[in-house]
């Protein structure tokens, strides 16, 4: 049976391999599966009435009456779910792909993103559609879905704090679902914000909604000028976020992964979980803090679950995808976001505190690859390769000094290959290396 999940949810080039007529069939064996009462949402994108539109036609067909949330952030709509008794959710949006793409993620009954185990079961329904007639379903329109998610972001922080210290930040919605969610938690925050990219145009005009330093160059540019004390970036469903500091240097994910774990820590002892990519510095921080860490398979929710299961106390993925089990979990660009002003209220400026932590070199290349060569480059790289490595996902080869590390991207048709070093030549030098042999290897499949 072919896969059609990705690490998150299914995603394709609208009018191509993302059609209307495949939305409606998802919608069908999704709502098979869920077989209750489901809330729907959508980022920005230009496509998203459409294809939310024909989701629905296929949820309503299968039996499911349909609370429709609008333009909220991925996080707000897990929120709904979960508070709310529902059966699920499903969340149009491409995430981070460029605005040709949209894709459909589907929301747990207890608002984690859906299980692997999950997600073959309603492939499963999507090969073998069943011909027995449901009852029709109905959609009805909720509001407050973001205001209420943003409230409770407000109620996990130290709110006071942070309102107390009178902050300024350069806030960049990347015209995504965060326009109005994330603006208002600053306000809520008592932050003096200036706004960028907040309004909700999906063709992402400011610049593409990957928040790459390439992409931040605006944003970057502004917290210099205004001598702001932060720069927040979201990608275009906000359940990522990255940072800028007050000195304009962008913030690596992995850096605030392993500060806002510090920080973390200092409130309470215990297990940190992050994937296997996850820089080296954060392991090194988080044993200075007397903490520990767990390594998974990429994906936040492969995260999520061992997080779940092992009762750690923060986690989450290089790429800005953060996770607090005391909110939800679930990655959190909103929380992020809060996370990281009382981080900065706590223990100083963002700069000040980026300087304690250990210095490693990283590089990253991505390539194209056919979806389905990747397995087989994978195989290829492993049997080629006799150094010491780890298959936690894709192949990683550790060094006294660093490591390299190769997969296929579960979302697109592309293969990475990361190096870390603490000598940047060697990191680079690395990366280079086993890219071409990947290359060479791919041309031969």
């Amino acid at each position: 049976m072919m896969r059609l999940f990705g690490t998150n949810g299914v995603r394709g080039i609208v009018n191509e391999d993302m059609t209307a007529e495949f939305a409606m069939k998802m919608g069908i064996a999704i709502g098979r599966f869920m077989n209750g009462t489901v809330a729907i949402a959508s980022d920005t994108r230009v496509s998203a009435d459409m294809i939310l539109s024909a989701v629905s036609a296929g949820l309503m067909s299968a039996g499911c009456d349909i609370l429709n949330a609008g333009v909220v952030p991925t996080p707000a709509l897990q929120y709904f779910v979960k508070n709310n008794s529902l059966k699920g959710g499903v969340m149009i949006t491409a995430s981070h792909n460029p605005p040709k793409f949209n894709g459909i993620k589907c929301v747990s009954f207890d608002g984690t993103e859906m299980a692997r185990k999950d997600e073959e079961k309603i492939e499963y329904l999507f090969f073998n559609p069943v011909c027995e007639p449901a009852a029709i379903g109905t959609m009805k329109k909720v509001s407050g879905v973001a205001e209420d998610y943003v409230n409770a972001v407000v109620r996990a922080v130290d709110a006071e704090a942070i309102r107390n210290a009178e902050l300024t930040v350069v806030l960049d919605c990347a015209n995504g679902a965060a326009f109005r969610s994330s603006p208002l938690l600053m306000k809520l925050l008592g932050v003096k914000a200036i706004t960028l990219n907040a309004d909700p145009q999906g063709e992402f005009p400011g610049h593409l909604s990957e928040p790459t330093e390439d992409n931040l160059k605006d944003l970057v540019s502004l917290v210099k000028s205004t001598r702001a004390d932060l720069g927040i970036a979201h990608d275009g469903d906000a359940d990522r976020t990255v940072f800028v500091s007050d000195t304009g240097q962008y913030v690596i994910g992995d850096k605030s992964l392993a500060l806002i774990a510090v920080s973390e820590l200092r409130k309470k002892k215990g297990i940190i979980v992050t994937p296997v990519n996850a820089s080296s510095a954060v392991e090194e921080a988080v044993k200075k803090e007397g903490g520990t860490v767990t390594y998974t398979a990429v994906g936040s929710p492969t995260v999520a679950r061992e997080m779940m299961r092992s009762g750690a106390i923060f986690g989450g993925e290089e790429n800005g995808g953060l996770i607090f089990p005391e909110h939800q979990f679930c990655r959190d660009g909103a929380m992020s976001a809060a996370k990281m002003l009382e981080c900065i209220v706590k223990h100083g400026k963002l700069s000040k505190q980026l300087a304690t932590l250990p210095v490693y070199y990283t590089f990253k290349i991505k390539f194209e690859c056919p979806d389905d060569k990747k397995q087989k480059l994978l195989k290829a790289l492993e049997e080629s390769i006799t150094l010491e490595k780890n298959t936690i996902d894709g192949l990683k080869i550790v060094f006294q000094d660093g490591w390299v590390s190769m997969r296929p991207s579960g979302t697109e048709p592309i293969f990475r290959v990361y190096s870390e070093s603490k000598d940047k030549a060697k990191a680079e030098e690395r990366v280079e290396k086993f890219k071409t042999l990947a290359l060479e290897l791919l041309s031969k499949l």
